[in-house]
């Protein structure tokens, strides 16, 4: 082995610092851990040793790499013990006086060619230099928890960081088995930034009373392929992590209504409902897993009304060829008959506008949501208006559900769930690439590395075409009148002349 940095010191012992110091040495470097707590770095090392004994028992490493590993791995008592490593990563506090502090101690001890990196997931690494002698030695080197685990790395460049270390720190990211991404040094980077749509989406959603935290959850799994949805992910990670991050991003980005927070989760928050680890987020659980309620049943209806679709429907050849396979009367005339359930497929727009846009009776409209292929989706979504009557609801779900495909029916909205979420997340990735924050590239790594989404936003955009997530934005523009809706310059011009997204750059 001959790693990029062979003395490497880790500030922090905590569940971050003690898995970029497992992999550190894992890389061939010497580490050295220290904490100001007294006795975590020495518990922190026994854990680690720990986790290397395992390791062995299950045949990922042998008996000759565990007694290197464990001898590449030290503590020190002070940060003097630091002294001759040539690269420190620190990993203390989310605060930015005292990474700052800790920055112009190290600085002052440690060789003029030492790089100084921080783990700081959010605060600028800029703000963090800004009073050292020597800013160009210092970067961000962003890993997420857990570090062996979670394969991806933000390599941050603050405004007078070196080329060369950025360049270091990505190279040892490699030797460490990780993928190291690029970003500018701007709030959230590029995964914490990334991810805002995912679940202040889905918080607006709940909080119109379109649908149930349970229901926005299987509809983004089942319809998208999401492994988790932003629920239980919430759940998972905590409130005291996810709703912070959220304000903090807010307030860096001088309150851009994408970014806006929900009180949904500050209520929440301040009530103890952190998720998973408190017992009760969300979801409740017992012994750590989560208590789900069943789905509504499918209605019995005894006889099935004839179906009218109108001609503005996306997919329209698609959802008439499902209706016929699932045995439906279609009705073919310019419009339904005083009899017809009548279905509606906009893209962005809510179903009440398109009733009264296309003279339709509301009564007797429901929509449902086709920007995702039907073959690919595990489940079909309808949306009722306020004024759709309960027999049609129940004869529009009882049709739909003829092949045991899962059914949820949401209330009216401006775009069905998984339109506003993945339009979202590609608007806000589409942003990300105008200003510059990294690569196309990088951005679908990052996002599918860091988050876990079955596609990068770019991606997304592709799969379900630029034009549509376009039409989408523009249409919930026109239905909230909120900026939060403004599509991305980036996406605009794209989406514009249907161009495929992931590799159209400037």
């Amino acid at each position: 082995m001959n790693p990029v940095f062979k003395q490497v010191g880790i500030v922090g012992a905590g569940a971050m610092g003690r898995g970029i110091a497992q992999i550190a040495a894992q890389a061939g470097s010497h580490v050295v851990m220290v904490d100001m707590q007294n006795g975590a770095a020495e518990s922190a090392q026994v854990a680690i040793h720990a986790q290397w004994e395992r390791m062995c028992e299950r045949g990922k490493v042998d008996a000759i790499q565990l007694a290197s590993f464990k001898t590449r791995l030290r503590c020190a008592e002070s940060l003097g013990g630091l002294a001759h490593c040539d690269l420190i990563v620190e990993a203390v506090v989310e605060r930015l006086d005292v990474k700052a502090h800790l920055m112009s101690e190290l600085e002052s001890l440690v060789q003029a060619g030492t790089v100084l990196a921080s783990n700081t997931s959010s605060l600028s690494v800029t703000a963090i230099a800004a009073g050292l002698k020597r800013p160009e030695q210092v970067a961000g080197f962003h890993f997420f928890n857990p570090v062996p685990l979670m394969k991806v790395v933000e390599v941050i460049a603050g405004l007078k960081t070196a080329t060369s270390v950025c360049a270091a720190l990505a190279d040892y990211a490699r030797q460490m088995g990780h993928t190291p991404v690029k970003a500018m040094d701007t709030p959230g980077f590029i995964v914490n930034h990334a991810g805002r749509a995912y679940g202040t989406e889905a918080l607006r959603i709940v909080n119109e009373g379109v649908a149930d935290f349970a229901t926005v959850d299987r509809i983004l799994k089942d319809q998208i392929g999401f492994k988790l949805g932003p629920f239980e992910l919430m759940d998972l990670t905590g409130l005291d992590v996810s709703h912070p991050v959220m304000e903090a991003i807010y307030h860096q980005y001088f309150e851009e209504p994408r970014y806006r927070p929900s009180a949904i989760t500050a209520q929440r928050l301040a009530g103890g409902l952190l998720g998973k680890k408190s017992g009760a987020g969300f979801y409740a659980y017992d012994a750590g897993v989560a208590q789900l309620s069943s789905e509504p049943s499918v209605p019995h209806v005894d006889e099935i009304p004839p179906v009218w679709v109108s001609p503005r429907a996306a997919r329209r050849v698609e959802l008439l060829g499902l209706l016929r396979d699932l045995g439906a009367k279609i009705e073919t005339g310019a419009s339904p008959s005083t009899l017809a359930l009548t279905l509606v497929a906009p893209l962005g727009f809510d179903i009440t506008t398109v009733a009264v846009v296309e003279r339709l009776d509301p009564a007797r409209t429901i929509g449902i949501d086709m920007m995702v292929d039907d073959a690919s989706s595990k489940r079909r979504v309808l949306a009722t208006n306020p004024a759709t009557r309960q027999d049609m609801r129940h004869a529009a779900h009882a049709l739909m559900a003829r092949d045991g495909k899962s059914v949820s029916v949401i209330k009216d909205s401006g775009g069905f769930v998984s339109q506003r979420v993945v339009a979202g997340i590609v608007n806000i990735g589409s942003d990300i690439c105008q200003q510059g924050i990294c690569t196309p590239a990088d951005l679908e790594t990052a996002v599918t590395l860091g988050l876990g989404y079955p596609l990068g936003p770019l991606a997304l955009g592709n799969a379900y075409g630029p034009t549509n997530m376009l039409e989408i934005l523009f249409n919930m523009q026109t239905v909230y009148g909120d900026p939060r809706y403004r599509p991305s310059p980036w996406l605009r011009r794209r989406g514009a002349i249907g161009l495929s997204l992931l590799h159209q750059e400037d």
